[in-house]
């Protein structure tokens, strides 16, 4: 492999590990090499995971489980404090909690006045937030070390409207600003070892939008079908499929790569459709 994209020996901290998304990618990186920190507020799902990544980890790699509540300042700042005591630094933060509910996405007949505020706060929060928050944390240690890499999970919904999940899509906005203005503020005041970029996934089948895209027996939905009609490579994403360009990005072949935000969709952002 060209050294230039490992990740080998590095010190990863991963938000949502214990979800589908984040276990992907964490277990891709301690099978690469890396130390993983892995966190989870949920205690049985975080404990499951790191029994998963230990078994799978390459030689000599270490997987800390850590409780931590990404929109809590002092949880985050006893988990970096934590991190930090166990390896020394922090090479990368991946911020991977997130997600949707209910009360804040519309059935087609409903519209924006039938949208439950509490709902939508609680997905705004958690999705902007709980990346904001760990960037602030973690990144004021990268500042001291002066060295480090942050990757936000952007999304299609932040480039260009949707139907149905007004919250998920201005959280998510949100998150591919914060990540340009974050990769200008650590490169302008603490040098450019220091990168930020944000990935934009398509659309993949997992636990939170399954009911959306499949029916009860297993064929399409509605929404489904639109997808595909506007996706060049006619078929929805394997979750694995994001864990190279994640990779790249936290790999010293990334590193005149700031303020990015990489489309990983099959072509779905840039098809017109005619």
């Amino acid at each position: 492999m060209n050294e230039m994209y490992s990740i080998a020996g590095k010190v990863a901290v991963i938000s949502g590990a214990g979800g589908v998304l984040g276990g992907s990618v964490a277990t891709s990186f301690v099978k690469e090499g890396c130390n993983v920190v892995a966190l989870d507020i949920r205690q049985e799902q975080l404990d499951r995971r790191v029994e998963e990544l230990r078994k799978v980890a390459a030689k000599g790699v270490e997987v800390v489980g850590l409780i931590c509540n990404v929109l809590d300042m002092d949880s985050l700042r006893k988990m970096r404090d934590d991190a930090v005591a166990k390896f020394g630094k922090i090479d990368i933060l991946i911020n991977i909690a997130g997600g949707n509910m209910p009360g804040a996405t519309l059935r087609p007949d409903q519209t924006i006045w039938e949208m439950d505020i509490e709902c939508w706060q609680k997905v705004t929060n958690l999705n902007m937030n709980g990346t904001v928050y760990p960037s602030i944390v973690v990144g004021e240690q990268m500042a001291k070390q002066g060295f480090g890499c942050m990757v936000n999970i952007s999304s299609m919904a932040a480039l260009q409207s949707m139907t149905n999940v007004p919250g998920y899509s201005a959280a998510k906005s949100a998150v591919t600003n914060f990540t340009q203005w974050m990769a200008m503020e650590m490169a302008l005041k603490f040098g450019d070892k220091i990168r930020v970029n944000s990935v934009a996934p398509g659309f993949f089948i997992g636990d939170q939008n399954r009911a959306v895209l499949l029916n009860p027996d297993g064929s399409l939905t509605e929404r489904s079908h639109k997808v595909l009609a506007n996706t060049p490579m006619k078929r929805f994403g394997d979750i694995n499929e994001l864990n190279g360009c994640i990779q790249f990005l936290c790999s010293d072949a990334a590193s005149f790569i700031t303020g990015a935000n990489i489309p990983i969709d099959g072509g779905f952002s840039t098809f017109s459709g005619v």
